[in-house]
């Protein structure tokens, strides 16, 4: 059990700098991917940015994704086709449930970005991270979405998930690092002591924070 993200993020981060990533972007999925990443970040020296996921529910079920619109520039929709074709969803269909997720979505990219661009991952090391993993289907729409970008590696960092799931995203990604895979996976909340929700001011000042980490140490004299 880990005492609240702040340490998972911690334990996470030790194990990723022995593998040496070479020019590392850590990518959060918000919110509670960000205090995690946000330690990994500092620990690394590297820069902090998100993954904003929006699924896109199957008509009158929302909670069974057809599809995912990733943030981007533009952003990627990744579709599940075994859920469109048991939908009989036709193009038309399909960009009209994609168009009512996308207010959510920009809502989201005005909130956390203010204006911002994603930062490019083409050529460098990708660590995606969450605060945790159950099925991992949100966290295999990202790393499709990611491979788009042509980053040298993706690479999944996770505190905890059920050894199948971590099994099932080795397949998508570079690699998985994941120090806690219990066999017998209870809510996530179940292994933090401290797992309480985040809000959109928390997630926007954690963004800040590394920014002005990575501007002084970029700057002359900054360390």
């Amino acid at each position: 059990m880990f005492r609240d993200r702040q340490e998972a993020g911690r334990k996470l981060a030790d194990e990723l700098a022995r593998l040496g990533l070479p020019d590392p972007v850590v990518l959060a999925l918000p919110r509670g991917g960000v205090p995690v990443a946000a330690e990994i970040a500092r620990a690394l020296g590297a820069p902090l940015d998100l993954v904003i996921v929006r699924k896109v529910g199957a008509p009158g079920n929302p909670e069974l994704a057809v599809a995912a619109i990733v943030d981007g520039d533009p952003p990627d929709v990744v579709l599940n086709h075994e859920i469109v074709e048991a939908y009989g969803l036709d193009d038309s269909g399909l960009q009209a449930l994609i168009g009512r997720e996308r207010p959510e979505l920009e809502r989201r990219r005005h909130i956390y970005r203010a204006g911002r661009k994603p930062l490019s991952v083409r050529g460098r090391t990708a660590i995606l991270v969450d605060d945790g993993v159950a099925t991992g289907t949100t966290m295999r729409v990202a790393i499709r979405a990611l491979k788009r970008r042509s980053p040298r590696e993706i690479v999944v960092a996770v505190p905890v998930a059920p050894p199948e799931t971590v099994v099932e995203l080795a397949q998508e990604a570079g690699r998985v690092v994941c120090p806690s895979q219990p066999v017998r996976f209870l809510a996530l909340g179940h292994h933090y002591r401290d797992f309480r929700q985040l809000s959109d001011e928390e997630v926007v000042d954690a963004l800040r924070e590394a920014r002005s980490r990575t501007s002084a140490a970029g700057a002359p004299g900054g360390a």
